[in-house]
């Protein structure tokens, strides 16, 4: 399931995260452009290292 951030202000001009084994992330604006995949632990450090 793909969720936007509540921080983002339209549908257009955001990213969307799928949580998981592997997280994914991708560009609203082009959502068959690609995603990166990265482990749920590296999702994990990315949002503490942002939260500082």
């Amino acid at each position: 399931m793909w969720r936007k951030s509540s921080y983002s202000g339209t549908e257009e001009n955001c990213v969307e995260v799928s949580l998981g084994t592997v997280s994914r992330i991708r560009d609203t604006k082009d959502r068959s452009g690609g995603t990166l995949s990265v482990s749920a632990a590296a999702w994990g450090a990315f949002l503490r290292k942002t939260k500082r």
